[in-house]
């Protein structure tokens, strides 16, 4: 419970905005590029600093690092609460992503020193994981219960009981491992974070500001410099935030691909459709969140699945038949019009989700067996970092199609799902060339 709660509450807050969009753009009169900050502010500082989080668990210790991080949220999570404006809700939400970083990392570190026998251990990890996958499928369903009776406000305010008691229970139980002397890459990065914060900016004022204006101009500027002076570090550092010889595998590039392919699409649709189903199809939060229930509770179904079947089938395999899966429904989605019925496009991202659910943790697997146990952590990181970052890209890739369309909602959800089922098609040849069969 202690590790649970920091981990639910950073789970739920990555969807439970979803419906509440309309909500606070009516209540703080937001546009829709603030609507789209409040959700990718978040997942920015999340993205930005979870190598970095790493780095710090390990130097001042996980549970410092932790306590820390719950601290943040906590705080920020309040900051939500009472914003007065669009402003404030959208600093507070990029304060929570930084205690999102902080404790996640730290999380996994303490549960691990938590439990000597493996066989435990082992199980309070795929608990821990399977715990992830509910809360984030959840976040919508309580999203909308919440707005419908208390208000936006409240979705934020739930935070803090569950926060004081998950502190509480931390401070008394958790366990104290060393740090250890290991500086942080600071360059490396600070010059990350620079390149993706300037890429959601790009992405998200481009519509707003025009794409040829002087300021999203300067930030392409900015991205062009950020962006290799990441990779010279990779290259040349003695000591860089990933190991350079990572990016030599073509399993682990690829899978990582994969893995920005995979949250794009999902995220971003979640997000659209958390908006569709209000303005085109005139549900209140309430509905809309338990009409995005099956399209978020099939994410549990194919990570269980997986499970089952990754030693009977293989990694790759499985990999493969989920990014099949997930053109095809997103391909088949991008008819979506007025003349639809909602449990077909129900029925159609449910399975396009279910194929991302299936194919991610074998994703996950073949790049861990790519990389081999010495550098597995790493790895791994590399590759939730590289997801989150495909949650920002497909959450703005999402304000850009309603912003080329004039918020036409049947004719962006189209072209959304258009895009990103040609994008799952691309990694199917992907992952058929570079993912090695014995994965």
């Amino acid at each position: 419970m202690a590790l649970a709660a920091g981990y639910v509450m950073a789970a739920v807050d990555a969807t439970v905005v979803n419906v509440a969009g309309p909500v606070l753009q009516h209540g703080l009169r937001l546009t829709l590029s603030q609507l789209t900050w409040v959700v990718d502010g978040y997942t920015l500082a999340f993205a930005s600093l979870m190598l970095l989080a790493g780095s710090l668990a390990t130097r001042f210790g996980a549970r410092r690092t932790y306590l820390i991080g719950m601290g943040v949220f906590l705080l920020a999570s309040l900051a939500c609460a009472v914003a007065p404006g669009g402003g404030v809700l959208v600093a507070a939400r990029f304060a929570q992503g930084v205690g999102a970083a902080l404790s996640m990392p730290s999380s996994l570190t303490l549960l691990t020193a938590s439990f000597a026998d493996p066989v435990r251990r082992a199980r309070m990890v795929a608990f821990w994981a399977a715990l992830a996958a509910s809360a984030m499928a959840l976040g919508p369903i309580v999203g909308g219960v919440l707005v419908a009776t208390w208000g936006w406000r409240s979705m934020f305010l739930l935070n803090l009981p569950v926060g004081v008691v998950g502190l509480v229970l931390a401070v008394r139980l958790l366990p104290r491992p060393p740090g250890r002397a290991v500086r942080p890459a600071w360059g490396g990065h600070l010059a990350g974070a620079a390149a993706l914060a300037l890429l959601c900016f790009t992405l998200i004022q481009g519509p707003v500001l025009g794409w040829g204006s002087p300021r999203i101009a300067a930030s392409v500027l900015g991205l062009g410099l950020a962006v290799p002076a990441f990779v010279r570090h990779l290259r040349r550092s003695a000591a860089p935030v990933l190991p350079a010889s990572l990016f030599r595998d073509a399993t682990f590039t690829s899978a990582n691909v994969l893995g920005f392919l995979f949250n794009a699409g999902a995220y971003g649709g979640l997000y659209l459709l958390g908006l569709f189903l209000q303005a085109a199809g005139g549900a209140g939060a309430l509905r809309a969140g338990m009409e995005l229930l099956p399209a978020t509770g099939v994410f549990v179904i194919g990570n269980l699945l997986c499970a089952r079947l990754l030693l009977r089938v293989g990694a790759r395999r499985l990999v493969l038949l989920g990014l099949a899966t997930a053109a095809a429904a997103s391909l088949l989605s991008s008819l979506v019009s007025p003349a639809m019925p909602y449990a077909l496009l129900a029925g159609l991202v449910s399975v396009g989700n279910l194929g991302i659910g299936l194919a991610v943790p074998a994703a996950m697997a073949a790049l861990v067996n790519s990389a081999g146990a010495e550098r597995a952590n790493p790895a791994s990181a590399a590759m939730n970092t590289t997801r989150q970052v495909g949650t920002l890209v497909g959450v703005a890739l999402t304000a850009i199609v309603l912003a080329a369309t004039g918020e036409r909602w049947y004719e962006a959800a189209s072209w959304y799902f258009a895009i990103i089922g040609t994008a799952f098609l691309a990694g199917l040849a992907l992952a058929a060339r570079y993912l090695r069969p014995s994965s």
